[in-house]
């Protein structure tokens, strides 16, 4: 992967792209409903401003020795099936001029805060601590996937980029996780996922002869492990069982199990 400088500025471009998106826009379309049940546009921007705010918190607490998220995940634990919505909503009921500002001073923020992380320190989290780079790479991932919430939206067409690459790999790194997330067993062999950039290089992560293979266009392959798109829309081809049972399970993001979305093809 990149190093974090290269990662905090493909992060940066992704929220100034979602930001040009939805800045114009009047206020009664920021109550639009998105494809993620009960959020509309303001939902899914209110909940990146708090994220973001809350990974900069994390980052501040491994840089400085300090407790905050760690008095967070305390004071969040009696509503913990809720929480994560609560805060959407509550972002979603301020203006859309001051929600704006408050992503753009979070994302700020949190880039600072990554960088201040020592090499050899780890950033606490919902899920298990990771280096600057990885909460980068969760942060440019989860970004792009609310911003194709509020493309669909919006009925916007977004041009995909090469930044795909972060959120292509981080849904690799997670296949073992959406196995056990199910309770599943966990395969014991390496598969091949292999990507068409929308640049046209190709990306490729596991042994070249691996049996179980996944190949297609590095767009699709990030709408199916962000579970913005259902499998049977996208052009992705997989050789074996069990990467083909991976397709119906695949999940880049923490969290319980998603529901994904409904196929829109006819067969």
């Amino acid at each position: 992967m990149a190093d974090l400088d290269a990662l905090l500025r493909d992060l940066a471009a992704e929220g100034a792209e979602l930001e040009a998106l939805v800045a114009g826009l009047a206020e009664p379309e920021w109550a639009r409903p998105t494809p993620a049940a009960g959020w509309t546009v303001a939902h899914q921007i209110g909940h990146l401003a708090w994220t973001d705010e809350v990974a900069a918190l994390a980052a501040t607490d491994a840089a400085t020795g300090g407790s905050a998220f760690t008095d967070l995940l305390t004071a969040a634990a009696a509503r913990v099936a809720t929480f994560v919505d609560d805060a959407a909503a509550e972002a979603a009921a301020t203006p859309p001029a001051e929600l704006l500002q408050r992503w753009r001073r979070g994302r700020t923020e949190l880039a600072a805060a990554l960088r201040a992380v020592p090499a050899d320190a780890k950033v606490p989290w919902f899920g298990p601590p990771m280096r600057p780079g990885s909460m980068a790479t969760a942060r440019l991932m989860e970004t792009w996937a609310h911003g194709q919430d509020v493309a669909d939206a919006l009925g916007v067409h977004r041009e995909p980029t090469d930044r795909l690459r972060s959120v292509a790999h981080i849904g690799v790194r997670t296949r073992d996780f959406a196995y056990t997330l199910r309770e599943l067993p966990v395969p014991g062999t390496e598969f091949r996922v292999e990507l068409r950039a929308p640049s046209g290089e190709l990306w490729a992560w596991g042994p070249a002869d691996a049996a179980e293979r996944v190949t297609g266009p590095a767009l699709d392959f990030c709408l199916l492990v962000t579970q913005r798109r259902h499998p049977d829309d996208l052009e992705l081809r997989t050789t074996g069982a069990e990467a083909a049972r991976w397709l119906t399970i695949a999940q880049a993001f923490a969290g319980p199990p998603g529901s994904g979305r409904e196929p829109t093809r006819k067969n």
